[in-house]
C-alpha cells in the first residue's frame, strides 16, 4: 500500500485510532486471514455468518500485523470503523486517486477470468511491477484488497471482477477506474442467479459502461452481446477472436496444448501455450489484446504467454498415474466449459490411442436450463467421440431410455464414489480420464480415490 499517516488513514475510513500514534506511517497491505498476517500487513476483521474476525485479531498481531481494522473494540492497536467493508472500499478509492499513473485492468466474463488474469499477469510482470488478483478473489472484498497491495512502485494492477447480483461490477469499476476493461464472453454460468443470458450480458457490460472516458474496451467475439458493449461509448475498442484485430492464426494442437501465431495490429509472433486446452486460446488473445492496449510489444506478449502457467487448483490440470492421464477440472462447471474440457479429453485420447472416460458431476446454477444444459453435454460427448460418459450422483446426463449404451458411447450412472471406483477397474494404460463438475460436488475427494485405485492402494 502507499505510505499514509495513521491520522490520514483514520480520516479516509471515517474511523478512530486506538493505541496508535496519529503520526505513525502506514504502508502495510490488508489481510483478512489472520494466519497470513506478517509485519507487512494490517488485519481486517470481518464479521461473517459463521466466523467473527475479531476473534482472530490477537493471532494476527502476534504474527506481526501492525494493527487491526475493526468494527468492534479489541485489546490491541486498532482503527475502529462502522463498516470494515466500506472502509476498505474508501481506502481503495483514496489509493487509486493517489496512484494516478497506475495502469489498472479489469477482467470479467462468464468463464476464463482467472486464466486470462494469469496470462496477463505473466505478460505485464515482464514489463514492470505487477499486482494481480489472488485466485479468484474477485468480489467487493477481493477487489479493494488487491488494489490496496499496489504502491508507488507498482506499474500494473490486474483485477478479476465477478458478480452475484446486478450492480456488483459497476461498483467495482467505479472503485478501480480501470484503464482497460476486458469482457471475455457471455455464457450460462450463474444463469440460475440472473435468470437469463441477456441479464448476464447486462451485468458483465457494467465493466464497460462504467469505464472512465478514453479508456479501452477489450471485447471477445464469441457471443452476440459482448462485441457491442462499447458501441456509442467514448472508449477505444479492441476486438479479439477469429478475423479480429487480435487473433490466432495457423492453430495446431499437440498433446492438448495450443500452438499458434499471435496476430495484433503491430505484428505476428509464434506462441506455444503451456496451459492445457484449445479453449485457452481466447483467454490468451484477451490477455494479449489488453497488453497491446497498454503498449506492450508483441515479443513481450508472446514471451509472457509462453511462460505462463496456472497456479489455480483444479483447472485443467493434467497428471499421469500408472500410464493413465487424468484431467482435473472441477473448480467450476457450465455447459460451455464442459464442452471445452470434453474436446481436450478426446484430443488427448486420440494421441494416446486409449479410451476416453468423462466422469462428470452436476453443473449447478443453471436455473431453467438445468435439464437442457446437462443433456446438451451428453449430446456433445457423443458427437465428440467420448467412449464412456460416467454420471456421478445425478441422472441429468441421461437423455434416452437406454442407460448402458448409446451408439459408440457407453453411459454409466453411478450413485456414489464406490460405483465409480468399480468402473475404474476397466481403465487401461493409455486411457484418459476427465474429472469435471461444479465445485460443490467435491470432486477433489473423488480424484484422490481414483488415483489410489490406479496406484493399487486399497482402503
Amino acid at each position: 500500500m502507499i505510505k499514509i499517516s495513521a491520522g490520514e488513514f483514520a480520516k479516509v475510513v471515517s474511523g478512530s485510532l486506538h493505541e496508535i500514534d496519529s503520526q505513525m506511517i502506514i504502508n502495510q497491505s490488508p489481510v483478512i486471514n489472520s494466519k497470513k498476517a506478517s509485519k507487512d500487513n494490517f488485519f481486517v476483521a470481518f464479521v461473517g455468518s459463521q466466523v467473527d474476525g475479531h476473534d482472530y485479531v490477537k493471532e494476527a498481531i502476534e504474527l506481526g500485523a501492525k494493527f487491526a481494522l475493526v468494527s468492534k473494540s479489541v485489546s490491541a492497536p486498532h482503527i475502529l470503523v462502522a463498516d470494515v467493508g466500506q472502509a476498505l472500499t474508501d481506502l481503495a478509492i483514496y489509493l487509486r486517486v493517489k496512484l494516478s499513473d497506475l495502469k489498472v485492468v479489469g477482467i470479467t466474463g462468464s468463464q476464463g477470468k482467472t486464466t486470462t488474469k494469469e496470462f496477463l499477469n505473466s505478460i505485464l510482470t515482464l514489463n514492470g511491477q505487477t499486482i494481480a488478483t489472488d485466485g479468484n478473489f474477485n468480489t467487493d472484498i477481493g477487489v479493494p484488497l488487491t488494489l490496496l497491495r499496489s504502491n508507488e512502485t507498482t506499474k500494473y494492477c490486474v483485477l478479476e471482477m465477478g458478480a452475484r447480483h446486478m450492480g456488483d461490477i459497476a461498483r467495482l469499476t467505479k472503485v478501480a477506474k480501470p484503464n482497460v476493461g476486458v469482457v471475455l464472453v457471455v455464457g450460462t454460468a450463474h444463469l440460475g442467479e440472473f435468470g437469463s443470458v441477456a441479464a448476464i450480458a447486462k451485468t458483465k457490460s457494467e465493466l464497460i459502461t462504467n469505464l472512465p472516458a478514453k479508456s479501452t474496451a477489450v471485447l471477445g467475439t464469441y457471443d452476440s452481446y459482448t462485441p457491442k458493449m462499447a458501441d456509442s461509448l467514448e472508449l477505444e475498442k479492441i476486438l479479439f477472436g477469429e478475423n479480429q484485430a487480435v487473433r490466432a492464426a495457423d492453430v495446431e494442437i499437440h498433446g492438448g496444448f495450443a500452438h499458434f501465431d499471435l496476430v495484433t495490429p503491430t505484428g505476428r509472433t509464434a506462441v506455444s501455450l503451456q496451459v492445457l486446452g484449445e479453449h485457452q486460446i481466447p483467454n490468451a488473445l484477451a490477455a494479449a489484446a489488453a497488453a497491446h492496449a497498454l503498449g506492450v510489444s508483441n515479443e513481450v506478449i508472446a514471451e509472457g504467454l509462453i511462460t505462463a502457467t496456472l497456479d489455480s487448483k483444479w483447472r485443467m490440470q493434467i497428471e499421469e498415474v500408472n500410464g493413465v492421464q487424468i484431467i482435473h477440472d472441477y473448480y467450476n462447471a457450465n455447459p460451455e466449459s464442459m464442452q471445452a474440457a470434453l474436446k481436450t479429453l478426446t484430443l488427448l485420447t486420440q494421441e494416446s490411442g486409449g479410451s476416453s472416460w468423462a466422469i462428470l458431476g452436476k453443473m449447478h446454477e443453471l436455473g431453467a436450463l438445468e435439464v437442457q444444459g446437462h443433456q446438451g453435454v451428453t449430446s456433445y460427448s457423443r458427437e465428440a467421440g467420448v467412449d464412456h460418459l460416467v454420471a456421478v450422483a445425478t441422472n441429468l446426463y441421461q437423455d434416452d431410455g437406454n442407460q448402458s449404451f448409446t451408439e459408440n458411447m457407453q453411459q454409466h450412472n453411478c450413485l456414489n464414489a464406490q460405483a465409480v471406483l468399480e468402473l475404474v477397474n476397466n481403465v487401461s494404460v493409455g486411457d484418459v480420464i476427465l474429472l469435471k463438475a461444479s465445485r460443490s460436488e467435491r470432486f477433489e475427494e473423488l480424484a484422490i480415490l481414483i488415483k489410489d485405485k490406479l496406484n493399487g492402494v486399497s482402503k
